[in-house]
């Protein structure tokens, strides 16, 4: 039984690999830095409702952790089911709308 990938599917597989580590990092990023927002500027300062919600519910540090744990769990069942176009551009989506305005944001202190 040969078990060796194609050449094909080596590279999906590696371009999924990437994409998926890639999105976990942004994910942390993200988790630090809304944690940090939070944290200067209160919790008035976040965007999203979905993490504004969790930080009023569980408060800044455990409400942040688990909306990040979540995110990661649903781009590790994209990566497992190889939708791995999508999590790159979720990817994208993220450090568009999360990370470069957190980053513009810190710029100003």
């Amino acid at each position: 039984m040969n078990l060796s990938l194609s050449g094909q599917d080596a590279a999906s597989s590696r371009f999924g690999d990437i994409a998926v580590v890639t999105f976990m990092v942004v994910q942390a990023l993200d988790g630090v830095l809304t944690y940090l927002g939070v944290h200067i500027w209160g919790p008035a300062v976040e965007a999203n409702p979905l993490i504004s919600s969790a930080v009023a519910f569980a408060g800044p540090g455990t409400g942040v952790a688990m909306a990040k744990l979540f995110a990661v769990g649903l781009g590790m069942v994209l990566h497992l089911r190889r939708v791995h176009g999508v999590v790159a551009l979720l990817t994208a989506f993220y450090l568009a709308v999360a990370i470069v305005p957190w980053a513009m944001l810190f710029l100003t202190l």
